[in-house]
């Protein structure tokens, strides 16, 4: 079976410290929208895609059965939906050996300032984008709503727990892509 991870399951380093995963793969998905909400009990708002129009890219994530439950308790308060294979738009020569899980929010709300967008979780999300390209990164930003939302860089002291496999290389471009892409984001990100 197969994830489709869209934020921080996106990365190798942060998807390893909940179980095994196998194959990946860069794809694009139909009929879902990526949204920064305050929809989490953690100190932070995380990314959650919700149902209807719109595309995102992600990774497709082979695991095995056996690891779901590990992964349904990280993505605790989503729902686990099955994504139908039409709506992936599979690189040539690629085809599935099983259903594809998309965890999804019934809602959004606006991040605020007790539960900001943190650079942290960005780093880890972006840090994974940029181990298949920067275009795949560059496509994240661009195609994520809710930049506007309260936000804090707390890179010296981040608020997400799961922050991994990211250097300092990463940051550098991390910062880069935020300065070119989210105009209006990145004035408030090098505060």
């Amino acid at each position: 079976m197969y994830l489709f991870g869209y934020g921080s399951l996106m990365n190798p380093a942060s998807r390893a410290l909940t179980g095994e995963s196998g194959w990946t793969c860069p794809v694009t998905v139909t009929g879902l929208s990526r949204h920064w909400s305050n929809v989490s009990e953690a100190l932070i708002s995380p990314l959650v895609v919700l149902r209807g129009e719109g595309a995102c890219n992600g990774v497709l994530v082979k695991i095995e059965p056996t690891s779901l439950p590990d992964f349904d308790r990280r993505e605790a308060g989503y729902q686990r939906l099955q994504l139908a294979e039409s709506d992936i738009a599979l690189p040539e020569g690629v085809a599935l050996e099983g259903p594809v899980y998309v965890y999804v929010a019934e809602t959004r709300l606006a991040p605020d300032v007790d539960k900001p967008i943190a650079q942290s979780y960005v780093d880890t999300v972006m840090a994974g984008c940029l181990r298949y390209s920067t275009d795949f990164a560059r496509a994240f930003l661009t195609t994520t709503q809710g930049w506007e939302g309260a936000y804090q860089n707390d890179r010296a002291e981040p608020r997400y727990p799961r922050v991994a496999g990211v250097s300092d290389q990463d940051r550098l471009e991390i910062d880069r892509l935020m300065q070119t892409h989210l105009h209006d984001f990145s004035d408030r990100a090098t505060e």
